[in-house]
């Protein structure tokens, strides 16, 4: 698997060439989470998010479908003892229904050949007047073009299913029945929206 692959070499993405935008990114996810949260989250990837998440609420469950992103994601989180690390397909989560007070899933749903049905199961396991954040990279420009980091990335083997801008972002998750739909843009060499609503349990 591709993931597995990179996993070693992933946090110099991380940290060096989209840093900017990371640095801003866990500073906005970060605000999201309250002390005694519960908290999902789907493709933790090598941990950026976990960490941050974990410094702010109550336990955090973490996941990826990637086992080498999960190693990584052990190691860098180390010194956290609120985080339980699990392995999980988002589009067929194991655990019951209502049960997070956030559902965090970051920089996944581009790669994601049903995001809908992806989307659902994260709605699934939030609790009634939960929070869904859902932050995923901008690869097209407001031109429509496609950025150089969907070529790059796509040669080298990540396989990116969809593309947008921070408005077609947007209409995804209205389309979807999100009426309430928050986007904040963590700004830097591949920009990121993070997309905030409330469950649907709780319209």
């Amino acid at each position: 698997m591709f993931w597995d692959r990179v996993a070693g070499i992933y946090d110099l993405f991380v940290h060096i060439v989209n840093g900017r935008t990371h640095k801003a990114l866990r500073g906005i996810v970060s605000d999201w989470i309250e002390s005694g949260d519960a908290v999902l989250e789907c493709a933790c990837g090598t941990g950026m998010l976990s960490a941050v998440i974990a410094e702010r609420c109550g336990h955090l469950t973490a996941t990826d479908f990637s086992e080498g992103m999960i190693g990584r994601a052990r190691k860098n989180c180390r010194r956290f003892d609120n985080i339980t690390f699990k392995n999980a397909d988002i589009t067929a989560l194991p655990f019951g229904d209502k049960r997070f007070d956030k559902v965090v899933a970051g920089n996944v749903i581009h790669l994601l050949d049903e995001p809908l049905k992806a989307l659902c199961e994260l709605n699934r396991v939030c609790k009634p007047g939960g929070t869904l954040i859902i932050p995923t990279y901008m690869n097209r420009n407001e031109n429509g073009r496609t950025g150089g980091f969907v070529s790059t990335v796509g040669k080298a083997g990540a396989d990116f299913k969809r593309q947008f801008t921070v408005e077609s972002y947007r209409r995804f998750f209205q389309e979807a029945g999100y009426a309430d739909v928050q986007v904040t843009v963590a700004e830097g060499r591949i920009p990121c929206a993070v997309a905030v609503m409330k469950s649907k349990q709780a319209l």
